[in-house]
């Protein structure tokens, strides 16, 4: 029985190893924009109840050294002064749009539904995507991320991180989960094979989603306005990958457990509905990680070949902190590097958590 245990160790170990080395595609990537461009480019900004949000974080959008864009802003049935906050923006700055959605029978509470009437009050063919509660990283986060335009690219996938809070551990796993998928979604599209992108730091052209049919596909699910977006028409044509520290935006993490969790199943909801082949390859990476650190447990305490087996886990985990050493820099999330071990663990049974509460019951809204 140890004999089997310990090859189904070595088996998964194995998995592991190769799927750090395909992520050496992104950690290693010296890729650069190639250059400034001038593309009429509308940014677009759903929010929902994000009244002291876009007070804050507006700003550092309309401030952006970028000679010709639009803000479309979207208020998507709140509650709260959103709507109120919008229009004294547009009253101060002409490059305001706003985009008033009241709640409708057959789509309420569906994000899909309010970013496609944001996306036809676009006057620009270049659309950027953003959150309510994000903030650019530098003035020349849409000087960069419209540069991925270039070269016929009809999808641009950027970085959405989130603030830092060095006192806090929660902090440090959510930026630890936020920097581990995006080494997977920049090394897949890296490797010709994008598989999502996140609304925080997103753009693409207005003909690629109606070429697409916009959300049609699925706009009977609450979520999925960026990852099933781009599961569904991205490709090693049409995608580039947008990692300059310019290029970052930041968000606003959750402060507890509890709504963090209820945000990664809305977030784990639509995973199902991804093509076959990602399905697998996510899988995979999931449960290869998920017995290696059981078997790991058990084959140390019943001591069966636990030199052996200290030396390939020794392997795997040096591999792993070279990946996210070189990703984390490249999107300065360095201090979570050193934790990984402990937050990876705790990571994985989360999301098993995850997933056994999708199973009894699925989010409905997306706010």
């Amino acid at each position: 029985m140890a004999t089997l245990l310990l090859g189904f160790f070595f088996l998964f170990s194995l998995i592991i190893l190769a799927y750090y080395l395909a992520f050496f595609a992104f950690a290693s990537d010296k890729t650069k924009n190639s250059g400034s461009v001038n593309l009429p480019v509308s940014v677009i900004v759903c929010a929902k109840n994000e009244a002291e949000n876009l007070k804050n974080f507006l700003p550092p959008i309309l401030e952006q050294d970028y000679p010709d864009f639009e803000v479309i802003i979207i208020n998507d049935a709140s509650q709260d002064e959103t709507l109120e906050v919008i229009e004294n923006f547009q009253a101060l700055d002409g490059r305001v749009k706003l985009v008033d959605v009241q709640n409708n029978e057959a789509f309420w509470a569906n994000k899909k539904y309010a970013l496609t009437l944001g996306i036809k009050k676009a006057r620009n063919p270049y659309l950027i995507f953003t959150d309510a509660d994000c903030a650019p990283q530098s003035r020349n986060w849409i000087t960069h991320m419209a540069a991925g335009f270039q070269e016929e690219k009809s999808i641009v996938l950027g970085y959405g991180g989130y603030f830092k809070n060095s006192k806090s551990l929660l902090n440090k796993l959510i930026r630890f989960e936020t920097l581990l998928t995006a080494i997977q979604y920049f090394s897949y599209a890296k490797l010709g094979n994008p598989y999502m992108g996140v609304g925080r730091n997103l753009a693409y052209t207005s003909k690629q989603f109606y070429d697409q049919k916009g959300f049609a596909n699925h706009l009977h699910l609450r979520s999925g306005d960026d990852d099933l977006f781009v599961n569904e028409g991205g490709n090693e044509e049409n995608t580039f990958i947008c990692h300059h520290p310019e290029a970052t935006t930041r968000s606003v993490p959750k402060t507890d457990l509890k709504s963090w969790f209820h945000q990664k199943r809305r977030h784990a909801s639509v995973a199902g509905f991804y093509k076959t082949k990602d399905k697998f390859l996510l899988g995979l990476f999931y449960v290869s990680r998920f017995f290696f650190w059981i078997l790991l447990a058990v084959l140390l305490i019943i001591q069966f070949q636990w030199e052996l087996v200290l030396g390939v886990a020794g392997l795997v985990l040096l591999l792993q902190a070279i990946v996210y050493a070189k990703s984390a820099q490249k999107l300065q999330e360095t201090d979570v590097v050193w934790l990984f071990p402990f937050l990876e663990v705790f990571l994985i049974f989360t999301q098993f958590g995850i997933y056994i509460a999708n199973s009894v019951s699925k989010p409905t809204h997306w706010k």
